[in-house]
């Protein structure tokens, strides 16, 4: 049994407030909208699962922009391609498994990926609301192999600290985004940070127990407190969990933005359009 953190003694089990399996399009299944899902969860306010089989058809996005937020692409299984307009040359390249791509689109970004099927590929991409000192930052890209991907027991550290260990990526908020992975008949118990109130879990796949009962594609959202949460293994598993200080700002959307206020949307969306020009002067858009 894996026990990363002191315990805390609970007289009941962490209540779940919200229990999804998305809306499935294709290889992509959206757990999370900003729009729904996204206000109770903030600051982790977008939430795709994906898997693609081997030989399967992958998604195609093309060349898209962001701005506002950022987008944090975990692979589980497989491999996929990356590529985006931050730094003076832009960055692409090929994620592996257990990889992590954190994108934030600050002031306007644009980019593209797109699973190889030459394997099986499933994880999951996050989007993280920003604070205002960072909505309209320059954009910046980090690519981390799974080597570089601190790990605690079962659990992978792919954003904020926890259990004495710190990611790589520099967290914008108080929040912590973890990948974790079980053996039938394991378990693990969450104990998050002191001042995170908002928790959820989605499952990967596999049968899960947190006691609430998951199998592969849900996501379940906790009530607002620091309990832990202690989750048990019915098959081999792989999830993701995040919890967090709750964001207090209202999200002012856009089609591929998220802001804290319409002045800094405008901004963003203003960005995202000089950044078109480049891209069309270039012949990649």
């Amino acid at each position: 049994m894996h026990l990363p953190t002191p315990l805390r003694r609970e007289s009941a089990p962490r209540s779940v407030v919200q229990h999804t399996r998305g809306s499935s399009h294709g290889p992509i299944t959206r757990l999370v909208s900003p729009s729904d899902l996204g206000q109770v969860l903030k600051p982790f306010i977008f939430l795709d699962r994906f898997e693609v089989p081997a030989g399967g058809q992958p998604p195609q996005f093309g060349m898209h922009p962001h701005s506002g937020i950022a987008t944090l692409t975990y692979l589980i299984h497989g491999q996929a391609d990356y590529e985006d307009t931050t730094g003076e040359h832009g960055a692409r390249g090929t994620l592996p498994t257990g990889g992590v791509e954190w994108m934030m689109a600050g002031g306007g970004v644009w980019h593209t990926g797109a699973p190889r099927n030459t394997e099986r590929v499933l994880g999951f991409q996050l989007w993280v609301a920003m604070p205002p000192e960072l909505e309209l930052a320059t954009a910046h890209s980090i690519y981390l192999g799974p080597e570089n991907v601190p790990q605690v027991g079962p659990a992978r550290v792919l954003l904020g600290s926890f259990g004495g260990q710190t990611s790589p990526i520099p967290a914008p908020s108080d929040i912590v985004y973890l990948g974790v992975h079980l053996k039938a008949g394991e378990t693990w118990r969450f104990q998050p940070p002191a001042g995170h109130t908002v928790a959820w879990v989605a499952l990967g796949e596999g049968a899960l127990s947190a006691p609430a009962r998951l199998s592969t594609g849900d996501l379940i959202a906790f009530d607002e407190s620091e309990h832990a949460v202690t989750f048990e293994a019915q098959t081999d598993t792989a999830f993701v969990v995040g919890s967090g200080v709750k964001h207090p700002h209202d999200l002012f959307l856009g089609p591929y933005s998220v802001h804290t206020s319409a002045e800094a949307l405008r901004q963003g969306q203003a960005g995202i359009r000089e950044r078109a020009h480049l891209l069309r002067q270039q012949g990649r858009l």
